[in-house]
């Protein structure tokens, strides 16, 4: 009967897995088709697993922020929150995104077009959102594998593919197109890398803030609405943009 339960057990894992995978899978696949020029799969596969890697010094730094900041007992539950939300949360994500690309991209020869640099941020992007679904979907409690779960993990996944991991990649898609941008403009470089990144913690932050906070349903589902369609708009127009540009160049 243990043997017949840990079996289910890791069926269990397996699936949970495989439901915290598809949605970065799927928008991976998504959004390397707009690459005209297809990059190396080792490298694709290479940023994809550090930006899964990262989540684990992303969650120890939101930890210690976190009572760091109650240490404080900031009486105005509204500063709290502002200040957990976009700079606890929101900022460390996005910055330790920026640094996988930074680190393992910048001086990588495989980064010969500007779209690169967006792709990456993204590839990095759905290897971190790919690992936060996952803490999401697997259930702590003890119990072995039943239709309910599934159900649940499905419905999980559903949400979070249209919402929380496309947000990912449309943030680290702005935080790209700055990037680009800041090649460009060398003299203003690093203001345009730190605009970027301001700007995807900016609406990282307001969407996780208006879903956990805000108490009017209606609001609390129209502004993460207005921000993935806002930013959808952007990040897909700044694609075309950035496409424009020559087609090989080498970025230094």
């Amino acid at each position: 009967m243990a043997v017949i339960e840990t079996i289910e057990k890791i069926s269990e894992i397996e699936i949970y897995f495989l439901f915290g995978l598809l949605p970065s899978l799927i928008w991976l696949f998504y959004y390397l088709r707009k690459d005209p020029h297809p990059e190396p799969q080792k490298m694709v596969i290479d940023i994809f697993l550090w930006g899964a890697l990262i989540t684990l010094p992303v969650i120890f730094v939101q930890v210690c922020l976190t009572k760091l900041l109650s240490i404080f007992h900031l009486k105005n539950l509204l500063l709290f929150n502002l200040i957990h939300w976009f700079l606890v949360i929101s900022f460390s994500e996005e910055f330790f995104k920026y640094l996988v690309v930074k680190i393992r991209v910048f001086n990588s020869p495989h980064l010969d077009e500007p779209v690169d640099i967006v792709l990456y941020m993204i590839v990095a992007a759905l290897g971190f959102a790919a690992v936060e679904n996952i803490l999401y979907i697997i259930v702590p409690e003890k119990s072995i594998l039943n239709q309910t779960m599934i159900n649940k993990a499905l419905l999980i996944t559903v949400i979070r593919f249209i919402s929380a991991v496309f947000l990912h990649t449309l943030c680290s898609a702005i935080v790209g197109y700055f990037l680009v941008v800041s090649f460009f403009r060398a003299k203003k470089g690093r203001v345009y890398v730190i605009l970027g990144i301001l700007a995807a913690t900016l609406l990282h932050g307001l969407y996780n803030f208006s879903i956990i906070t805000l108490e009017d349903k209606d609001i609390k589902l129209l502004i993460p609405l207005l921000i993935i369609l806002v930013s959808s708009f952007f990040v897909f127009s700044g694609f075309k943009k950035i496409k424009k540009l020559k087609s090989i160049c080498k970025i230094n």
